[in-house]
């Protein structure tokens, strides 16, 4: 793969082109991490309405029926189910770590293996985050295990 970039003071935003002598899953996978930028989620805290940047959440949980995300000092409620934030997110760094929680991998400081087939996420802003038997495999294979 060839990368060139081209500095021009004319544009007003970033424009990406991909030049391919065919679309295969590797130019999908670009192209989704493409849309992965300029992300910005909503969140309630307060009374208020906040536009949160998918980078700054380190983690969405689901308690109650309710969808939370976690930021590294404060937690919002979100206006959406944990499956519809799966969906906006996709091609980002979060993955599911049980059928209630979401982690950004981006956030992940450190994994160590946890009883039953589990995994214990130490995220970056000191809180733990525990990855059920069934998606321990999918985050072994992010790490490339």
């Amino acid at each position: 793969m060839n990368v060139t970039i081209t500095k021009n003071p004319a544009l007003d935003d970033v424009e990406v082109a991909i030049a391919c002598p065919r679309i295969d899953e590797r130019v999908q996978r670009i192209v989704s991490a493409l849309g992965a930028f300029d992300r910005v989620l909503v969140g309630e805290r307060d009374g208020a309405t906040y536009r949160l940047d998918v980078d700054d959440v380190c983690y969405a949980e689901t308690v109650d029926g309710k969808t939370f995300l976690y930021t590294a000092d404060a937690v919002y409620q979100a206006p959406f189910k944990l499956y519809e934030l799966e969906e906006r997110l996709a091609g980002t760094e979060f993955v599911r770590a049980s059928k209630q929680m979401l982690v950004n991998f981006d956030h992940v400081a450190s994994i160590r293996p946890a009883l039953n087939a589990r995994l214990q996420l130490m995220l970056d802003n000191g809180e733990a985050a525990i990855v059920s038997r069934q998606y321990a495999p999918a985050i072994k294979r992010k790490l490339g295990l």
